[in-house]
């Protein structure tokens, strides 16, 4: 088969392609329309200007010269002289403290996932403990943090932990 060289071919009898598009008449009812309006509200402004009936203004009465205003001192009225004086009794409640708190963050079976864990903890700035523990159903190694105060301060550093994605920490009362 030949080979056919159509890119220096040119076209058969096509003027260029695309055939211009038909001229579109010029609306002129629209036009027509359109400058009837705008006389019609040229005359309607003309007309109301021309046509309106004058306001009916009543004699103005001679002027009274009104002298300014004086400043007066505000007067302090009795009441406020009573709240400047006046004492607030509260009552406050002491919160009873529900002892110290200690928070759990992994129960291991082998010592060495015990360490990594507070190895973790050790970079947020946590110090943790690792406590062996023995049980029914064998031996297990407690990564733990504590004692707390508060419960608000145990929330604060099991944010901490989970900033660095150590999760399921639980807050306990120490025991």
């Amino acid at each position: 088969m030949a080979q056919h060289d159509y890119i220096n071919r040119k076209p058969k009898n096509n003027n260029g392609g695309k055939k211009p598009a038909p001229r579109k008449p010029f609306p002129a009812l629209l036009a027509a329309t359109a400058l009837v309006l705008v006389a019609g509200f040229a005359y309607g402004l003309w007309y109301i200007k021309h046509n309106a009936e004058p306001e009916k203004i009543s004699p103005a009465a001679t002027p009274v010269k009104e002298e300014p205003a004086k400043l007066q001192k505000p007067v302090i009225k009795p009441f406020l002289e009573e709240i400047k004086e006046h004492e607030i009794k509260v009552e406050v409640k002491e919160i009873e403290s529900k002892g110290p708190y200690q928070m759990q963050c992994g129960s291991f079976r082998t010592h060495a996932q015990a360490e990594e864990m507070k190895a973790k903890m050790a970079f947020a700035g946590l110090i943790a403990e690792i406590r062996r523990t023995e049980g029914s159903n064998g031996v297990w190694y407690r990564v733990r943090l504590g004692p707390y105060e508060t419960k608000r301060k145990a929330e604060s550093d099991k944010n901490k932990l989970k900033r660095i994605k150590i999760m399921g920490c639980a807050i306990w009362g120490w025991t």
